[in-house]
């Protein structure tokens, strides 16, 4: 049966699905939360929980980066934001939390924002969380990655992470600034690169043939995104990473047995959304606002992404989120009210049981249904 559906006489669309339309269906078998396991492994990395912390200003700081490191996960820092660019960002980031005002605080981030981007403070962000002794990742846009990678690698980054609203295979670039081959960059870093966003099934899969051993899946679908509004883009992130999930298998077989791993980015609020990305084969999820509540985030009660202070286009906006508990209690408990935003792994744990699953690489195999909103 096609899931086509006809727009008007000359346009057709694909049907596709969110998270709200999909749930997942128990099995006839059931174990106990405690023989479940939620390791996850990519290259020589491996990390107790499936969790990214979104290099975002508000989402992740050295310090919270390397909290998340100690609870099991992997934060990210965001290689281009206040953090590489003032020596004191928390004042900065103090500034920012106390504007009410939406315009006035874009204006404000802007100038924020517009501060040169400090080698040396990539190296000192870095180190102080490598001397944590947790595995260090950064993340910078395409357009960056060329100019400061250097950098980013003399000063021990493990994981290295290219993140855009949607990247390509090769990054065409202004004249006089270097384009980004991503394939002859991925071949000549000597650290494993994690690439996205990717939303289909085709650009996946072209962002595994240049060597990534992992895909973002996702634009458009987090809290503090409007590319729907201002750009008319949108991935359903159940359908986008289904997609991707099929590229990765026939990348498998194309390959002789490469395995990229695929990481949901972007819309994931609730453990329900998490836990329904990894049953859509997703193999770790990145968190925004989910980490943006917990009472030691960084952005103070707010969250936002780079495209919120855009020069000329903002494609996001700085969001108020409501801060209850701290980034341990998110993480791992206790939760106490029922609206999925704490004991994200404890949700995953027993989701997996209460399936029959014992890791997540099998629980990828759950079944799940429809059910229209």
């Amino acid at each position: 049966m096609s899931n086509e559906i006809e727009i008007g006489k000359g346009k057709r669309a694909r049907r596709v699905y969110t998270f709200d339309e999909i749930g997942i269906v128990p099995t006839r078998r059931t174990r106990d939360p405690e023989l479940v396991s939620t390791s996850w492994t990519i290259d020589a990395f491996q990390f107790d929980i499936p969790v990214l912390g979104a290099p975002m200003d508000s989402v992740m700081s050295p310090d919270t980066a390397i909290q998340l490191g100690k609870l099991g996960g992997l934060g990210v820092l965001n290689l281009e934001g206040l953090w590489t660019r003032h020596d004191d960002p928390e004042a900065k980031l103090d500034e920012i939390s106390k504007i009410q005002d939406d315009v006035t605080a874009v204006k404000r981030m802007r100038e924020l924002y517009a501060e040169p981007i400090k080698p040396e403070l990539i190296r000192d962000r870095l180190a102080q969380v490598r001397e944590a002794g947790v595995t260090v990742a950064g993340a910078l846009s395409p357009h960056r990655t060329v100019e400061f990678t250097e950098t980013v690698v003399k000063a021990g980054v493990d994981l290295f992470v290219i993140r855009g609203n949607t990247v390509s295979a090769e990054h065409v670039s202004v004249e006089g600034r270097e384009p980004l081959n991503l394939k002859q960059f991925i071949y000549e870093l000597d650290v494993p690169v994690i690439v996205g966003g990717a939303a289909t099934y085709q650009s996946a899969l072209h962002l595994m043939r240049t060597g990534a051993a992992g895909v973002l899946v996702g634009f458009g679908g987090g809290a503090s995104s409007t590319t729907r509004v201002t750009l008319g883009i949108r991935a359903p992130m159940a359908t986008a990473i289904a997609d991707v999930a099929g590229a990765r298998t026939d990348y498998l077989d194309e390959s002789g047995g490469r395995y990229v791993h695929v990481i949901a980015d972007g819309g994931l609020g609730t453990s329900g959304d998490f836990i329904k990305a990894i049953a859509c084969g997703a193999d770790a999820v990145m968190l925004g606002a989910a980490l943006a509540r917990a009472t030691d985030a960084p952005g103070r009660g707010w969250h936002w992404g780079q495209e919120a202070h855009h020069d000329d286009l903002p494609r996001g906006r700085r969001v108020a989120v409501e801060q209850a508990v701290p980034l341990e209690e998110i993480m791992n408990g206790p939760a106490h009210i029922a609206d999925g935003s704490a004991n994200l792994v404890g949700a995953l744990r027993r989701a997996m049981a209460t399936s029959g699953y014992s890791d997540v690489k099998e629980f990828q195999r759950v079944g799940i249904v429809y059910a229209e909103r």
